[in-house]
């Protein structure tokens, strides 16, 4: 009796997710299972009765930044479950990652008002604790998509929730990768024998990458260096102005003193003559306005993954050096995405029951 009460107890909100190590391919071998990474908050949902939790990778609770995710979780038949999942915000006919941004705010009434503006959607992909209430995380992989499906089907009306595809053909998961728009992130492979590893990386993960020229319009100095740091990447807009549009770091260390001196000869302002580095935002610091303006003259090749609000959200890859690239082919038109969602977006915002694609 008392290993099954333990089995049927509600799991603490304080379960770390299991989380992915990233890698250049996916993997070849057989026994994998592929699913989308969406362009969301990774999100696990808790509820035991009246008590529902939503909490991010980080362990915080974003629960009071999407009250219509947990009112419509409340709302379910099932008192007790546990699922691990994405939480996303569909603009037209797109995910969009700045929407979920602006839901970190500390005004509740600012939160409640996006919120009905722009409900949020739980897109689903595992099930750690199901309608039986049993703790799934010892289970293989195949077991708990069944439990998830089986929860997904006992909802007369799903509401905000959204199942996630899969895939076990890597083939159409290359494909998944080869044709990704905005909404994805990259594509996880999870082991089909494999339980749920709560806190280590025990999944892998391909993230989208693409590839970008820009204008070198700036540069800062390495913290409490002589030498470089990070280039300032520019791109010019439909009037011909150079905007700012990210960074990149990853100077090789041998190279830094040479391409330093090759700098300082070109420093002169403004650099950008739209959008510059520094200007307000929640983001910024007090070294975020110390740069140095460059003639753009120099062109980079970047590798990046996701383009948010017409700039790079994250550091990107320094490639090679671009001396046959006129700085005024450095145009936004390069980071256009595609006009039409995937397959897979439309089946998520369409609430198809994607299932095994």
């Amino acid at each position: 009796m008392a290993a099954k009460k333990a089995g049927a107890s509600a799991l603490s909100h304080d379960t770390a997710p299991m989380e992915a190590k990233l890698v250049d391919a996916l993997p070849t071998d057989e026994g994998w299972q592929f699913e989308p990474k969406w362009d969301g908050f990774r999100c696990l949902s808790f509820r035991s009765g009246n008590d529902v939790e939503l909490r991010a990778k980080s362990g915080k609770t974003l629960s009071r930044y999407f009250p219509e995710v947990v009112a419509a979780l409340r709302a379910l038949p099932v008192k007790q479950f546990a699922v691990d999942g994405e939480l996303a915000i569909p603009v037209g006919a797109k995910l969009s990652f700045d929407a979920l941004q602006l839901r970190l705010h500390p005004a509740e009434s600012r939160v409640r008002k996006l919120a009905s503006e722009t409900p949020a959607i739980f897109i689903l992909f595992d099930c750690l604790q199901g309608a039986r209430k049993t703790n799934l995380m010892t289970k293989p992989l195949s077991e708990r998509r069944d439990a998830l499906e089986a929860f997904y089907d006992s909802l007369a009306s799903p509401g905000l929730l959204r199942l996630s595809p899969y895939t076990r053909s890597r083939a159409q998961a290359q494909r998944w990768l080869d044709r990704a728009g905005g909404a994805l992130d990259g594509v996880i492979a999870k082991r089909v024998d494999g339980p749920y590893v709560s806190g280590e990386r025990a999944m892998l993960k391909v993230k989208c990458m693409r590839t970008a020229d820009c204008v070198v319009g700036g540069f800062r100095y390495a913290t409490n260096s002589k030498e470089v740091g990070s280039l300032l990447l520019g791109l010019y807009d439909d009037e011909g102005k150079l905007d700012h549009v990210g960074f990149t770091s990853s100077i090789p260390q041998n190279e830094r003193k040479a391409l330093t001196a090759k700098l300082e000869t070109l420093i002169s302002p403004p650099g950008f003559t739209g959008d510059a580095p520094g200007g307000p935002s929640r983001w910024s610091t007090e070294r975020s306005t110390e740069w140095e303006p460059l003639t753009p003259k120099l062109v980079v090749e970047v590798r990046y993954d996701h383009v948010s609000g017409d700039r790079f959200r994250h550091g990107t890859k320094l490639l090679r050096w671009r001396p046959d690239k006129s700085p005024r082919q450095c145009t936004f038109e390069q980071l256009q995405a595609p006009a039409r969602p995937g397959q897979l977006v439309s089946k998520v915002l369409r609430h198809e029951a994607a299932r095994e694609v």
